[in-house]
């Protein structure tokens, strides 16, 4: 490896339904989201509820968005590498959550 070249730590595995850390961590962030809707669900207990798309979305997007620039110290140019996002979509989004 060259001086410039950063390590890779943790990554991930892709498998046939998702992407998940080394065996080491065994929950993964979709078994997590799978427990959270199934709670959430039964706690509708019947009740109406739409828009659950965006709703998970937002839950989900806004925290990844925050963890990631904390990670890059607000480097929006290393936050959309690390994201696979183009910077003007993760600024798009950073503003819709108002982290700008």
């Amino acid at each position: 490896m060259s001086t410039h070249e950063a390590p890779v730590v943790n990554n991930p595995v892709e498998t046939s339904n998702t992407t998940q850390l080394p065996a080491e961590n065994t929950h993964t962030l979709r078994d997590s989201v799978e427990t959270a809707l199934e709670s959430y669900f039964a706690q509708l207990d019947g009740q109406l509820v739409t828009d659950v798309y965006d709703m998970v979305l937002s839950e989900v997007e806004a925290p990844l968005l925050e963890v990631v620039m904390r990670y890059t110290k607000d480097n929006q140019t290393k936050a959309s590498e690390l994201l696979g996002l183009n910077r003007g979509t993760l600024r798009k989004k950073l503003k819709q959550y108002g982290m700008l």
